[in-house]
């Protein structure tokens, strides 16, 4: 064999490449589906939905969202806060003493002046009834000098018209006119300590009517402080079972919302702006509302001002201490 053959059977055969090329695709691609068919069949092995339900399921949870961010109102200023009441009390009295009777419950709705509770008044009402027969005396005394007094100024004329003739000395007129004076001087006395007499009854009375404890306002019961049998003072200092208050009393006709706006934003609030309210527990009830006061000053650890938002409409789902959103409307400042 020369060096030309040799050559020749060292070059490369080209017409078998495309069959080769083939065969080498074919393996490729059939490699490439198994490896696809282990895949899909793994995932739905685990409970992985196929593509077109994992299109569907993410559509479905992205159309309410679509959906909320449509329904929340635009172009308003959200504050959060809470309702407050304008006019509340703990109840109680000014005088230290025992509960006997409350006669209330929590939820109850009372009218002002209403009897909530009593204090033991045996003690006052005995003081009282001995002011009174001490009015009663200086009353009886007063009526007593009065009758002296007329007998006295006859005798002053008698002896007068006896002096005239002689028939009486000077001292028996002397003496009949320092009976008159005498009289009249107790007589004012005796008025005057029936005046005191009069006063300390009122006084008396007052004090027994300070042992009945009475609503200030009408108004609904929130909290039951004190049971019969407590001592109740005006000032804590007697132990655990000396209460400073019977009752808390809300007027729920001042209920609004209070709530803290940033000083950015402030701005935008004005006095009389409307407004929507709505409770977290409420979440699908609007109230409509209106800003009542800003209040003039700052609160510099949040940066924020107080707002007070009244409710146009009264309702008796709302209660005092419920979280509120409230939107100010921008159109309206």
């Amino acid at each position: 064999m020369n060096i030309s053959e040799k050559l020749k059977s060292l070059s490369i055969d080209r017409s078998a490449s495309p069959r080769s090329s083939t065969r080498w695709r074919i393996a490729a691609l059939a490699a490439a589906v198994i490896a696809v068919g282990a895949v899909a069949w793994s995932m739905l092995g685990r409970g992985a939905a196929p593509v077109g339900e994992t299109a569907r399921v993410a559509g479905a949870a992205t159309a309410p969202a679509s959906a909320s961010t449509a329904d929340r109102p635009r172009g308003g200023l959200v504050a959060s806060g809470y309702v407050v009441a304008r006019r509340s009390a703990t109840v109680s009295v000014d005088i230290t003493g025992r509960l006997t009777d409350v006669t209330f419950e929590e939820g109850a709705v009372v009218e002002k002046g209403q009897i909530l509770a009593r204090l033991d008044d045996d003690l006052a009402r005995y003081d009282l009834e001995l002011a009174r027969g001490r009015l009663q005396s200086a009353n009886a005394t007063i009526v007593s000098l009065k009758a002296q007094m007329v007998e006295a100024e006859a005798q002053n004329q008698r002896a007068n018209r006896l002096a005239q003739t002689g028939a009486v000395s000077a001292a028996s007129l002397d003496a009949a006119v320092s009976r008159i004076a005498s009289l009249t001087a107790q007589y004012n006395a005796a008025t005057a300590d029936a005046r005191v007499a009069q006063t300390a009854v009122a006084r008396q009375s007052e004090f027994v009517e300070r042992h009945i404890i009475r609503a200030p306002f009408a108004g609904v019961i929130i909290a039951k402080n004190a049971q019969a049998g407590e001592i109740l003072s005006p000032a804590a200092g007697g132990g655990e079972f000396t209460r400073t208050g019977v009752a808390t009393l809300v007027d729920m006709a001042s209920l609004e919302v209070e709530v803290d706006v940033n000083e950015g934003q402030i701005a935008d609030i004005k006095q009389g702006q409307s407004a929507k309210i709505v409770l977290d527990a409420y979440p699908d009830w609007q109230i409509a509302g209106e800003v009542i006061a800003i209040i003039p000053t700052a609160n510099r650890d949040r940066a924020t001002i107080q707002v007070r938002v009244g409710f146009k409409e009264r309702d008796a789902r709302v209660l005092p201490q419920m979280a509120a959103k409230v939107t100010f409307d921008r159109s309206a400042s």
